[in-house]
């Protein structure tokens, strides 16, 4: 159970009577998990976006933490804060809802900047610091922020600061017609269905064991080259007033390593980099104003950058250059205990020419 694969198959199995459908996003926080990223749901009222973050933790047996953001929160209810108790005279801490491994920022456009700004160093150090003490954050630990599209007032945009400090996104869609019926049928059938009746399916060590081995999935040379172009053409593009941030770039890299590896696969092919173009990018990006004008999407213009750049071709090597003992000369192998080099994309073959001497 300790495989990036065999946890992912776990949670979705796990929560397939609670969640119907959003597989991609199953799949984006699973990613999220393994790499220690965090998650921005956004879609419109009642697509259960809470419900599948809700459910993806109970299938993990972690702890989880729900803040419903409102204007009036100060950062205190988010970290927590130290209480004077009568009784002995002394202040004790009680810690916020952010000391959990899942924590949940429910509508997060709707509180202020400064609340928002307090889960900033949660995010990217793993800490709170509350009166001058840091203290850590339980591990694994991940934000899940949800954001309403159609709200206009009483909303607070985030600042492009936090917004780069999502791994991923996604746009949480309401139900085709055929998976609002079989919603239908489930309610019908059990109408107190909920996240409780997740069970947990995997154990926190199962969750160090997969992250590590994403850590060593292998991308070749031509697949970071790839990377690179694409955050380096969202700068370059004319409908685009800023284009991806080097953590954009990292995490395109993290997130194919994971994203490969829960396809039980030890290297990352293009396709898993160009999978993960959207999440990684629609909310770092920022639109030009006759972008903006012409009421082009971000989605869109992202779609149109990526494919403009052309994927590394199936007939480059792939293969790890091996040094001699000394560092400074390739290693010369013999044909015979020649290691394959790892192919570019599923089910890709690597030709390899030898030498057959024939006898008369």
């Amino acid at each position: 159970m300790s495989s990036p694969e065999a946890v992912y198959d776990a949670i979705r199995e796990a929560t397939s009577d609670v969640v119907v459908g959003n597989d991609d996003v199953l799949e984006g926080l699973t990613i999220a998990l393994l790499t220690d990223g965090h998650v921005l749901l956004e879609g419109v009222p009642g697509v259960a976006k809470t419900t599948i973050a809700n459910a993806f933790a109970r299938a993990l047996g972690l702890s989880y933490g729900r803040i419903q953001m409102t204007p009036d929160m100060v950062p205190a209810d988010v970290s927590g804060t130290n209480v004077y108790q009568q009784a002995t005279g002394e202040f004790q801490l009680r810690k916020g809802p952010v000391f959990s491994n899942v924590v949940v920022a429910d509508e997060i456009n709707r509180a202020t900047p400064k609340t928002q700004s307090a889960l900033l160093e949660a995010m990217e150090e793993s800490t709170v610091t509350i009166e001058g003490e840091t203290l850590r954050l339980p591990q694994p630990f991940m934000v899940v922020a949800t954001q309403n599209p159609i709200e206009m007032e009483g909303v607070f945009e985030l600042p492009e600061a936090q917004r780069d400090r999502f791994q991923l996104k996604y746009t949480v869609e309401v139900p085709g017609r055929a998976d609002e019926r079989e919603v239908l049928d489930r309610f019908d059938d059990a109408p107190g269905l909920d996240a409780d009746a997740v069970p947990q399916v995997i154990e926190p060590e199962d969750v160090r064991t997969a992250s590590e081995a994403v850590t060593d999935v292998f991308v070749a040379d031509p697949v970071k080259e790839y990377i690179l172009d694409i955050v380096a053409a969202t700068r370059e593009s004319p409908a685009l007033r800023y284009g991806g941030s080097p953590r954009a770039t990292l995490a395109f890299l993290a997130g194919a390593k994971a994203r490969a590896a829960i396809r039980g696969r030890s290297y990352v092919i293009p396709d898993d980099v160009k999978a993960l173009a959207p999440p990684v990018l629609v909310h770092r990006v920022i639109r030009t104003t006759d972008a903006e004008l012409a009421e082009r999407s971000v989605a869109a213009i992202v779609e149109e950058v990526v494919e403009s750049v052309a994927p590394p071709g199936a007939d480059a090597s792939f293969a790890e250059t091996e040094t001699a003992n000394d560092g400074t000369e390739p290693i010369k192998e013999s044909d015979e205990g020649k290691q394959d080099p790892k192919p570019l994309t599923d089910g890709a073959e690597v030709e390899t020419d030898e030498a057959e001497s024939e006898t008369d």
